[in-house]
């Protein structure tokens, strides 16, 4: 009777049966940890993920531009918005991917990037990504590890996909990509601060 009733309530509310088992099969997760090319080329390699997009959120501005945000004027962050299923990886080892990618030591700034902009954050989606969020910041400032954290855990806001080009730049432009993390030391800082994977 009860499964009866839910059934009815979904269909006033326009979702069939089919739908909600096909929106329980994915979840979202959003973070940033500087370049989001970066970020996506870790995500992606993290099984159970299904897609990763490059874009910006935090801000105050609608629809900001690449330029806009680079300017680190429009308060929006770098981030990789991550679609995965729950059934095959967990959000904690999203967050332990984020974690072993960034080095949380730095305000304002991941590696050779600068600014606001590319400030480290967990934007979470819901009351249980934010108890998981707050828990692993919590276990890294208990480690003692950093004198300071500087990652910001706060309430996901409107995502804004990045323009065309930056998405899976690390696949479409693998030459100039390895050059700028080369350049940028990120592997070399990553090192020093997590040890060898």
């Amino acid at each position: 009777m009860i499964f009866r009733t839910l059934l009815v309530l979904f269909a006033a509310l326009g979702i069939s049966h089919g739908q909600l088992g096909a929106q329980a099969a994915t979840a979202k997760a959003t973070f940033g940890g500087g370049c989001f090319w970066c970020m996506e080329e870790v995500m992606d390699k993290v099984g159970g993920v299904l897609s990763t997009t490059s874009g910006y959120t935090g801000g105050s501005k609608k629809n900001p531009t690449y330029e806009q945000v680079s300017s680190g004027r429009t308060g929006h962050v770098e981030v990789v918005e991550v679609v995965y299923d729950p059934a095959k990886v967990s959000y904690q080892q999203l967050l332990d991917a984020f974690w072993r990618n960034i080095d949380p030591s730095t305000k304002d700034r991941q590696f050779c990037d600068g600014g606001s902009q590319y400030r480290a954050a967990i934007f979470y989606h819901g009351a249980e990504q934010k108890q998981q969020a707050v828990a692993s910041k919590h276990k890294i400032v208990s480690s003692k590890r950093f004198k300071q954290v500087h990652v910001d855990v706060q309430p996901a806001a409107e995502f804004y996909p990045a323009e065309g080009y930056h998405q899976d730049y690390y696949t479409k432009n693998p030459v100039r990509y390895k050059y700028y993390k080369a350049s940028c030391g990120r592997e070399q800082r990553l090192e020093r601060v997590w040890g060898r994977k």
